[in-house]
């Protein structure tokens, strides 16, 4: 609201429907004025939104929240502004190779090696997406091969990736490191909102 106010901002929502993109990938792509559309009401300092129609529904797109504290900062105005399902598509490092980069992973459990998701749920080793959110897009994607269901690690200290930390990693069988998933789905149980993770594998761990 007070953002709002500061910036001038007209009264309104962003879509139902909203995707992190750390990379900025998409997001880049979607600045073309003939492809997304900014969105007026965002009332983020640190952002833009832009919206962009998929099979007739709109979906918002936020690029380059990189990092645990910055994706629930933007998780958190999202959902007060009208998000009601909060999908975060990010990249990741291959852990276990249990497929040839690139692939997708539908991240299920994330090691919480971060310290964001110890403001929103108690201690405990790993966060997870809420079950009924699991259940509806494993029935989605399980006929698309390079859409893996599986664990990753979420850090917030990527060169901090040691032999050792790895070796570990890969005994908890998680299959890929990224910097998000945990906070993500801590937020997510604490407030009870929909969240899912998706890590984008795209480069393997130097040993």
């Amino acid at each position: 609201r007070e953002a709002r106010r500061q910036k001038s901002l007209p009264s309104g929502s962003v879509p139902e429907i909203c995707v992190l993109d750390p990379d900025g990938d998409l997001f880049s792509y979607l600045r073309d004025p003939s492809i997304g559309k900014r969105n007026p009401y965002w009332a983020c300092y640190h952002t833009d939104l832009y919206n962009v129609e998929i099979e007739g529904l709109s979906v918002g797109i936020l690029g380059r929240a990189v990092g645990a504290s910055f994706a629930v900062l933007v998780a958190e105005e999202l959902f007060v502004s009208g998000c009601q399902l909060l999908i975060s598509i990010t990249s990741a490092g291959q852990i276990k190779p249990v497929h040839k980069p690139p692939y997708f992973i539908l991240i299920d459990r994330a090691l919480r090696d971060e310290g964001t998701s110890y403001h929103y749920i108690p201690e405990s080793a790993y966060a997870f997406i809420n079950p009924d959110i699991l259940a509806m897009l494993r029935g989605i994607f399980k006929k698309k091969p390079l859409v893996i269901q599986g664990a990753v690690w979420t850090t917030d200290a990527p060169f901090r990736e040691t032999k050792d930390a790895i070796s570990f990693a890969r005994s908890e069988n998680l299959l890929a490191v990224e910097m998000e998933a945990a906070a993500l789905y801590a937020f997510a149980q604490a407030e009870k909102k929909k969240v899912a993770c998706f890590a984008h594998v795209t480069n393997q761990m130097g040993m």
